[in-house]
């Protein structure tokens, strides 16, 4: 174990933290969706002609057929997945290699960048700030469209009310898949003598099961793996992120006692196995009721409510929430900074 692999996490993550990810660079997720948007048309296309050969062997045995072809897409989407995950992690590990051979320092400075491309506080508080500065100038038709262009959804039948909570409940969410949990997976590799690799790991499983996790009939099938995958390695951090939000509330006057016991009472209400944790403490500590009835792509879809309307929904609410993530984030690198540190004492102590 490598003490300065530790120091590479913490200056990785102060300097995302103070300057995010500049907007006119490409940012590596961008090589990890074409990876799986061509890996993707590849293997459906050995989909489609494995399935084409086994209906006329078939023939008419149609039920025996769509099995073969849904049996098909989901293996297709496992081997997706493994993948994607292989072939990114070979390059990052293979760059590090090669930055070793050169020269230590370069070693980690490279693996610095690599960890800090992980994170993204800074990002998701930017766009959570957007939202909350249009509604202050009571701007609903640009809050609308600068909330369809982080969260992917059509938001154009949301009143102010809906913005207020579909920003809360994504920012909140974000805290657990985008902040709290590249930093345990990479203070784990860091402990692990590898650094930036299995922070990679874990972005690249997220990133597939955005773009292919959908429970539509197009990737019901073949993302089934991978948003399976996703919610595996999110267990943990889910729930890691849960708590520390309610401690993170001693910090910023806000009801941990509530929050606590929000999370218990309503985790298990959104659709996400892992999702309801962090989204029913924000919740809890704020006060406020999430989910409920909505318009999501042009339908009306009743959520399940996640807490109770101690106070009005308000759009600081979301600054409030932005607070809590940036302080989730410094007691989480705290915590596992200090335990890693302490690990790595005693391991070379013993050795």
């Amino acid at each position: 174990m490598d003490l300065y692999l530790l120091l590479d996490l913490f200056i990785a993550y102060f300097v995302e933290v103070l300057i995010g990810f500049p907007r006119f660079l490409p940012h590596p997720v961008k090589f990890i969706r074409w990876l799986i948007k061509n890996m993707e048309k590849m293997i459906r296309a050995v989909i489609r002609m494995l399935t084409e050969k086994k209906v006329k062997a078939l023939g008419d045995d149609v039920v025996r057929s769509t099995r073969k072809a849904y049996r098909n897409e989901r293996i297709a989407g496992a081997l997706l997945a493994v993948l994607v995950i292989a072939v990114v992690v070979a390059i990052v590990i293979g760059i590090l290699k090669a930055c070793l051979i050169v020269h230590p320092i370069l070693f980690h400075i490279v693996n610095t960048v690599f960890i800090y491309t992980c994170f993204a506080s800074r990002s998701i508080a930017l766009e959570a700030y957007g939202v909350f500065d249009a509604l202050k100038d009571r701007d609903v038709f640009k809050a609308r469209n600068m909330m369809s262009v982080f969260m992917g959804n059509k938001t154009e039948d949301l009143d102010e009310d809906g913005i207020i909570k579909e920003t809360v409940e994504n920012t909140a969410k974000s805290i657990s898949d985008k902040v709290v949990a590249p930093i345990l997976y990479a203070t784990v590799g860091s402990l692990l003598g590898i650094g930036a690799p299995l922070a990679y790991a874990y972005l690249t499983v997220s990133t597939l099961d955005s773009m292919v996790g959908y429970k539509n009939s197009e990737y019901k099938n073949i993302g089934f793996i991978p948003a399976k995958l996703d919610d595996i390695i999110n267990f943990i951090p889910a729930r890691l992120t849960g708590i520390l939000i309610v401690i993170a509330a001693l910090f910023t006057g806000n009801n941990f006692k509530k929050g606590y016991s929000i999370m218990m009472r309503d985790r298990k209400k959104h659709k996400s196995p892992n999702f309801g944790y962090p989204v029913a403490s924000v919740s809890g500590v704020l006060g406020i009721r999430l989910g409920g009835p909505g318009m999501y792509f042009g339908e009306i879809k009743d959520k399940l409510i996640i807490g109770d309307d101690d106070n009005p929904l308000d759009i600081k609410n979301i600054t409030q929430t932005i607070t809590l993530m940036y302080v989730t984030s410094l007691i989480a690198m705290g915590v596992l900074g200090i335990t890693s540190v302490v690990a790595v004492i005693l391991c070379n102590s013993l050795i």
